[in-house]
Order: structure tokens, then sequence, then C-alpha cells
């Protein structure tokens, strides 16, 4: 057989396969990209960059289901502008990526103040030249109020180019970009003397992947507005659904505390915590939770618990306020769930000493965890007896600048004598006096400690709105009273469904949740000062809230949405509850700092709202789908049709949050994709979501009973995105 001749069957072969060898790749590229991230986990982000990702048969893999993508199209004979548009957007990004891969330098370079530098050194560890000079004039970390934390870092320098100074500011989310170079804030020398800065030259890639990235913007948002797109037949038909969970509980005692008045007068003194000014009485929320697991102990407030081990503590110490996570820890120890913390101390010493250097070297280990955990509460406590956490003296320094201290904290030569003894003698007075049961001299002096933090606190002390806020928040339990009532009303609607009058009464009763999550989330923004999308506890309130946002008006058309509303918030306000996420109101990072943040984050809080609720849909399928009642049937067609109508805008979402997080990840950090493990299972999810779309292609997605299976699976890829990327694989996203 001849060359021409092989050719040709080649060509026939693969016109014949075409549809299952794209299948094959596209399974394979998805299998790949799940595994390189586990993998990731047990090596680096660079090793499965270098060896996966960046390796020439993973590129070819791409290329080849391009090649296979583009014969079928032609086979096809596909000529929907909307269609081609939006596969060619794929063909472009990967191009992109493609010259990227091939074409881009990146490297490090370090820089001192006053010295001029022209090299940086490559990924690979070699010595490459910029296109200029660059001279470090200053850096600056600019502080949150309290010092606690950094707000941004700013390399002030100097670009030298055929003699020619221009004077720039990089500092996070603001890079230079030059000469075919963009530099970017990285790190910086603890002398505060010398910065460190990302050197990126990318000048084709980029502008490739970019209109990549604009034409699948269009080309999605044309998909949902085509008159002849089937999204839009679907919006003509009408659709429904149900199910879900609850859960809560407390106890009574009698030790030596501060009356609830007084405590709570106490809780309003400011302290910096968590890298923010806040009323203590946060502070000393977030101690009992952590120390007992619950925000209240017995019958005493957070207040009185903390003020409780400040001027009790040989008393608090022997209450069993303790609790040791895990079963293995309690077993080794020989010892209860909740222990009295003197319980840990014995005649050796500390109980747990022998055990720390072990745990800290196997910290994947669960016994190692659970030592490490029992380990930071103890800290915590000792902290607090030392009163090295009590941050809640504001000095104004010369300069103009306001640092906060602890009693037990080195104060500055400037400081007056008078001032110091002041700060290291009030707690222990405030103690004495508690003891001898002066409670009207004790509040006499919380009055006065808070205004010596008025006084001296200057621009670091919130707004008097902010505390407001701040108060009410930690009085009432939102989002606890929320999940309880979504779930609680939800099942309860179910009931009613067949009376359409009172089944109303719970569409309004959704209103009022929405309204007070709303107002939840209001609290939270005013608080910190930025929109609450920072961690993955506020994400997954927006989730909720979003849920029952689409929910209230796509009930004038399908009853049961009032259902699913409550339900599916519900859930996700309770695994916020149960999950690893910390509810602490903290300063965002620099590099978070970012509008493009908020409107990244939204949008793909959108997307997975939607598919959470195609998921609740097939569940509801499931649940139903053998009965032989018409009116069961006739649900369960509306079923269908209604999480094909999800499907499609939260489709749109994803790829939108995508490509803006693209964006917001090449001004942040330098690189557009860089393969993050969060990066990389979004791709995966929206790659596994895209499949159902091409029912046309894939008559199987035209059976009900297999689409809701399929959509039932594949909502195992967004927990895996949203909890399993921060709490198993890690990567520059694990702070949401």
């Amino acid at each position: 057989m001849s060359l021409y001749e092989r050719l040709i069957f080649f060509l026939s072969f693969l016109q014949m396969r075409t549809k299952k060898i794209l299948a094959v790749i596209y399974i394979l590229l998805v299998i790949v990209m799940a595994m390189a991230t586990i993998l990731g986990k047990y090596t680096s982000l660079d090793f499965v960059s270098d060896n996966i990702f960046g390796a020439w048969w993973f590129c070819l893999l791409w290329a080849a289901g391009t090649a296979t993508g583009i014969v079928y199209f032609i086979q096809r004979k596909i000529r929907r502008p909307i269609v081609v548009m939006l596969h060619l957007s794929f063909v472009i990004i990967l191009s992109g990526a493609l010259l990227t891969h091939l074409t881009a330098h990146r490297g490090m370079i370090h820089v001192r103040q006053g010295k001029i530098t022209q090299t940086y050194i490559t990924k690979e560890g070699n010595e490459a030249r910029l296109p200029f000079e660059i001279l470090l004039n200053k850096f600056n970390v600019t502080y949150h109020a309290g010092n606690m934390a950094a707000m941004d870092y700013a390399s002030h320098i100097t670009i030298i180019h055929n003699g020619k100074r221009e004077q720039y500011q990089v500092s996070m989310n603001n890079i230079y970009s030059g000469y075919g170079t963009r530099l970017y804030q990285s790190s910086y020398d603890e002398d505060l003397k010398g910065s460190y800065l990302s050197v990126n030259s990318d000048p084709y890639g980029i502008p490739v992947t970019y209109t990549g990235y604009a034409l699948l913007f269009f080309s999605l948002i044309a998909m949902l507005i085509d008159p002849k797109g089937k999204f839009r037949r679907l919006l003509r038909k009408e659709a429904v659904m149900v199910l879900m969970l609850i859960a809560g509980y407390t106890s009574v005692h009698a030790q030596p505390s501060l009356t609830r008045q007084t405590a709570d007068e106490f809780g309003k003194v400011l302290i910096v915590y968590n890298g923010r000014i806040c009323p203590l009485e946060t502070y000393a929320i977030d101690f009992t939770k952590k120390l007992y697991g619950k925000k209240t102990y017995k019958d005493f407030t957070p207040c009185q618990v903390l003020t409780g081990f400040m001027f009790w503590g040989d008393e608090w110490m022997k209450e069993p306020i303790l609790r040791l996570k895990g079963s293995e820890l309690r077993s080794k120890l020989n010892m209860n769930e909740y222990i009295a913390p003197i319980n840990l101390f014995g005649k050796q010493g500390y109980i747990l000493g022998p055990y720390l250097q072990d745990a800290q070297n196997q910290q994947d280990d669960n016994i190692s965890k659970q030592l490490l955990d029992t380990d930071d509460k103890m800290m915590l406590l000792m902290d607090l007896t030392q009163a090295k956490s009590l941050k809640i003296f504001p000095y104004i320094e010369k300069n103009g600048m306001v640092d906060w201290f602890s009693p037990s904290d080195r104060f500055p030569a400037s400081m007056p004598k008078a001032q110091q003894q002041y700060i290291r003698s009030i707690l222990p007075l405030a103690g004495q006096l508690t003891r001898q049961g002066k409670t009207d001299m004790v509040n006499e002096l919380i009055l006065k400690l808070r205004k010596y933090q008025y006084r001296y606190g200057g621009n670091t002390i919130p707004s008097d709105k902010a505390i407001r806020a701040e108060q009410i928040y930690n009085k009432y339990p939102f989002t606890t009273i929320l999940f309880i009532f979504n779930l609680t009303a939800g099942l309860l609607s179910v009931l009613f469904f067949t009376n359409r009058k009172r089944y109303k009464l719970f569409t309004g009763l959704m209103v009022i949740s929405w309204l007070f999550l709303t107002f939840t989330m209001a609290l939270r923004w005013i608080i910190n000062g930025t929109i609450p999308l920072a961690n993955g506890y506020e994400t997954m309130l927006l989730l909720s809230w979003i849920i029952m946002l689409v929910s209230i008006p796509a009930t004038r058309k399908m009853q049961l949405m009032t259902t699913f509303g409550l339900l599916m918030s519900g859930f996700m306000l309770l695994v916020s509850h149960l999950g690893e996420m910390d509810p602490s109101i903290t300063p965002r990072m620099p590099v978070l700092n970012s509008p493009l943040l908020s409107i990244h984050v939204s949008i793909i809080m959108i997307s997975y709202a939607l598919l959470s609720l195609t998921f609740i849909c097939a569940v509801a399928y499931f649940c139903t789908y053998n009965s032989k009642r018409e009116g069961i049937k006739s649900v369960n067609r509306q079923l269908t049709s209604l999480s094909q109508i999800f499907l499609y805008p939260a489709i749109t979402t994803l790829g939108l949050g995508i490509f803006i997080g693209a964006i917001w990840a090449n001004i942040s950090w330098g690189n557009y994709w860089g393969w993050d493990p969060k990066e990389t299972w979004a791709l995966i999810t929206f790659m596994i979501y895209a499949i159902p779309i091409h029912s046309n292609s894939l008559s199987s997605f035209r059976n009900p009973k297999k689409f809701h299976l399929f959509m039932l699976l594949s909502f195992l890829s967004i927990l895996m995105t949203y909890f399993g990327v921060n709490y198993i694989l890690g990567g520059m996203h694990s702070y949401a």
C-alpha cells in the first residue's frame, strides 16, 4: 500500500470514528487534569506543571482533541455562526496557551534600595537580562489599622532605558508594563530595604488568549439570547421540584464571673484581632468557639467566659471547657471529650510536650492534627492569661502612626512612663476589683479604658456605624436561624403543595429569609468595609442568597421553586456551619483587593447556584421517576426542562467567571493560567457540564433518566472544586 493510499485509509477511518476518538480524548484530558491536581498535593505545583501540564504529550493531547473537533465540525457541516464562534474561541484560547508555553519568559528579580539592577533569574535558574535597568527608590508596606496585617505592598522604582528615567509604583494589582516586559510585586526583604518582583514577558500568547476570551464572552452571551437556540426554546416551557435536613442545642453551672451586664460592657472595649480593630466581644466569641466548640458555655456568655479566664484564671482552668477533637487523641490520653485545661499538666509538666515534635513532622496524620489542634487551644489560653493577645491599648507614635499594644508588649522608648504604667496596671486592677465584688468601680474602669482608646486610637478607631453593625451581628445568629428556618419551611412546604393559597405563604417566607440574609451580608460589608466575598464562608452565604434570588421570581411559573429555593439555600447555609469554614471577619490579603475579585467570585457563585439547582432537580426526579401517576409524570417532565433551563446560564456564567478570573490572575500574579488546583478543577467542571449541552450529537442526553443521572454525578465536580480544593489540595485559591 502506497503512502497516499495509507493516508486516504487513515482519513476515511478517522471520518468513521471521529466522534468516538473525540470522546476518548475529551475524557482523557479530564482524567489527566484531575489526577495531576491530586499528584500535585504530594509533589508540588511546579512538578506537575513541568512534567504533566507542560509536557509535550499533554500539549499533543490538546492538539489532537482540537484537530479531531475541527474534523467533526466539518463532517457534521455545522454552520450556525454562534456555535462556530463559541468553539472557535476555544481553539484561539488553546493557541494562545501554546504560544505562551513556547515563547513566554518568566522569572524573579531581587532589587535593593539604591542599587541598579538589569538581570533577573529565570524559572529554570538561569540569569537573563532585562530590556532596561531598574532602581528601587524605596519599599513600603501599608497596614490595616492596628498594624496587624498588610493592606498593600509597594515598590517605588525608576526604570532607566537609553538614559531616560521614569518613576513607577509597583504594588499588588498594580503592575508595570513596558518594553515587552511586565513587573509584579511578589514579596520583600524583612528589613523593608529590598523587594522581589516577578518578571513576565509574553508578547504573543496574551493578546491571542485575550482575543479567544473576548470571543468566548460574546458567544456565551449570544447562546443565551439566540432566538433559535435551545435555551430560548426551553424558556417557553414550564418547569418544577422537592427535598433535605436539620439540627441544634445547650446547658447550666456556676463559676465566678462578671455579671452579664458588666461583661457586656467589657465586650465593647476595642481590640486588635484578626488583623483589624473590633469589639472585644468578637474575640470572646471566637475564643469560646475555639475552646469549647460552641458560641456559649453553659449559661455563660462569651464575654463572661473570656473575663472568667482573665480574672479567675485558677478556677476556670479547672472547668471542663476544653474540647478534645478526635477519638484517637482521647484514647491516647485516656481522657473524655471535654476536659479541664489543668488536666493537660501533670507531675512531668505539659502532657502534650513529648508528642509535639513528632506531630509537627507528621501533620497529615489524624492524631497529629488533633494534638496540634489541642496545643493551639492551650496556646490561646496561655496568651490570654499572660495578656499577650489583649492588644487593647493604642499609642500615637511621633510620626503620627498609631500602634496597639498588650500589657506584656515591649513599649517604644517615646511612650511616657505614666502611660506605660497605666497599660500594665489597669487589667490587674480590674481583676482585683472584680474579685472584691466592686462592680461599680469595674464599670467605671471599663468606661475610662474606652475613653483612653478613643483618645489615642486616632483614625484607627472604626466608625460608630461599623461598631454598631458588629454588635448587632454578634448578638443575633442570623445564619444559624436562617438555615434552620429555610430547611424547616422547605420540608413543611411539601405538605401544602396541593393547596395553592397556603403554599404561597412559603414563598412569602422565602422572601423574608432572603431579606434577612441580605441584611446579614450587609452587616459583614459594613464591618469589614469590603464586599463579603473573601473566604469560603462568605461565598456560601452568597450562594444561598443567589439561590433564593433565582427561586423567588421563578415561582410564578414554577410553583415548586419555593420548595427548591428554601431547601437548597438552607442546605448551603447548613454546610457553612458544618464544614471547616471560618466565619471570622478578617481583612483581605493584598492580592484580593481588586474589583475583579468581586466580579469573578459573584459570577462563579451564580453558576454554582444554578448548577446546585440542577442537582436538586435530579434528586427530585429520582425520588419519583417510577411513579405511574400522570401528575407526577408531568412534574418529572417539568423537572427535566427546568434542569436544562438552569444548565445554559450556569455554563455561561461559569465560562465568564473563569475568563474574568484569568484576567485577574494575569493582573495579580503575572500569569493568566498557572494550573493551580482551583483553576484546573473549574475547567474540569466546565468541561463536564458542557457535555449534556451537546444533546444533538449525544443522543443519550435526550433520555431524561440518563440526563438526570449525569447531572447527579456531575455535582461531585462542584463539590471537589469548591470544597475539595480548599480543604484537601490547597493552592493559591485555598483562602476561597
